[in-house]
């Protein structure tokens, strides 16, 4: 089903809600059984019939959110209104809930609940969740309910959910996804059935997505069964938490130059690395892992201030778990936390990647850098001594490794 014919759908399904009836985005005895619409929830007591009646969700993203008072909420694809309705009674007075939805015969019944159960603290806008009319960090939670699989383009969903979000944010939404390998035949006909337009996600992929837009603490719990490995989830994940003024995302190809410089700065102090000049941005990218890496960015400048990346430490499966991992931060910009908070979302990260062991080798002159990973669960596993020969001396290196409690236990 094309984009214009999604919003047809669902506009049709809006303007049935408001004429009175129940609606349903699929067979009714798929959406009975399979648990959609207003099923999964145990606070519908003072919201309006409307709102009630155009529920197509599959589950509860509300209960899952985390919500406290005075936060900002976005609902992604917000239907009839009963997810933001929910939220604004959960946050308060002093919070708001945002509701984007691209059909406005959706909103306009959403606008009507919203009046008629007296929420003061919600908006309701006009857009697609691929492109989201809100700006940067203006959210502290995304939450979802059976939309994002509507998506034509998920990677771009996820990656407003990410740009929205302010950091230390929280994703969780309800969803449809694959979970295992299927026949694409069977797979189709159990979208249809439920209503998928746009198909489902394999759990895999719908992880691997979370972690390019640059969520860590990904988390996906089947619910709902809806036969031939199609099921509902509840799909959680967190924006990394970083300093006053600072972003930590995933590095980008236009981060190369300034990458590269805070690599340099850190060789010139002589005490990063037994190198001494940066590699090009091609030996750089070559000897480093596709994911896992990632920058402090100033939220105003846009200016790079740190980065970590990791490599593969053997080419072996039996260490496909292991990692060798670098960190830097700008000369100017040391002693602010950036460290701290790049080397959490990556050992976070890592962990989602199914990384067992982080490990690296330290100059035992360089006391920060050792300091700073054993407040993370680094510890020092030896000395290698008089290794290396650097500018004229011969060094030791201090061997450190953080074993994950999540995996490979």
């Amino acid at each position: 089903m094309a984009y214009d014919e999604i919003i047809d759908h669902y506009s049709a399904l809006a303007r049935a809600a408001d004429a009175g009836r129940t609606v349903a985005d699929c067979g009714q005895d798929a959406f009975e059984q399979g648990g959609f619409g207003a099923a999964g929830y145990e606070e519908l007591g003072m919201l309006p019939e409307g709102a009630v009646r155009a529920s197509l969700g599959c589950g509860n993203p509300v209960a899952v959110a985390e919500l406290r008072a005075g936060q900002t909420v976005l609902d992604l694809g917000s239907g009839g209104g009963i997810d933001v309705l929910l939220s604004a009674r959960r946050v308060g007075p002093q919070g708001t809930v945002y509701g984007v939805d691209a059909s406005a015969d959706m909103l306009a019944l959403a606008r009507r609940n919203a009046e008629q159960a007296g929420a003061r603290n919600v908006e309701f806008l006009h857009g697609s969740i691929e492109h989201v009319p809100l700006p940067d960090r203006s959210v502290d939670v995304v939450i979802s309910n059976c939309v994002i699989n509507l998506s034509g383009d998920k990677a771009a969903v996820l990656a407003e959910a990410f740009r929205v979000l302010r950091p230390g944010g929280r994703f969780g939404v309800s969803d449809v996804v694959v979970d295992g390998a299927l026949d694409p035949e069977r797979r189709r006909a159990a979208e249809q059935r439920i209503g998928c337009a746009a198909g489902t996600l394999p759990v895999a992929e719908y992880r691997k997505l979370l972690a390019a837009a640059g969520f860590t603490d990904v988390r996906i719990v089947l619910t709902a069964d809806h036969g031939d490995g199609v099921r509902s989830a509840i799909v959680q994940a967190v924006k990394p938490t970083a300093g006053k003024g600072l972003e930590i995302r995933p590095m980008r190809a236009s981060d190369a130059d300034q990458v590269l410089a805070i690599y340099q700065a850190g060789l010139d102090t002589g005490q990063a690395s037994f190198e001494t000049v940066a590699p090009s941005w091609e030996g750089f990218t070559a000897a480093r892992l596709p994911h896992l890496r990632y920058v402090a960015a100033d939220t105003g400048s846009r200016q790079v201030v740190g980065w970590v990346a990791a490599s593969a430490v053997s080419s072996r499966p039996v260490y496909a778990g292991v990692v060798e991992h670098s960190i830097y931060v700008h000369p100017g910009c040391q002693a602010h936390g950036i460290g701290r908070a790049l080397l959490a979302a990556f050992i976070a990260a890592a962990e989602d990647a199914g990384v067992w062991t982080i490990q690296s080798g330290v100059f035992p002159e360089n006391a920060a850098s050792l300091a700073l990973h054993q407040a993370l669960g680094f510890r020092v596993v030896g000395t290698r001594e008089r290794i290396g020969c650097h500018r004229g001396l011969w060094r030791d290196v201090v061997m450190i490794e953080r074993r994950s409690t999540l995996t490979g236990i």
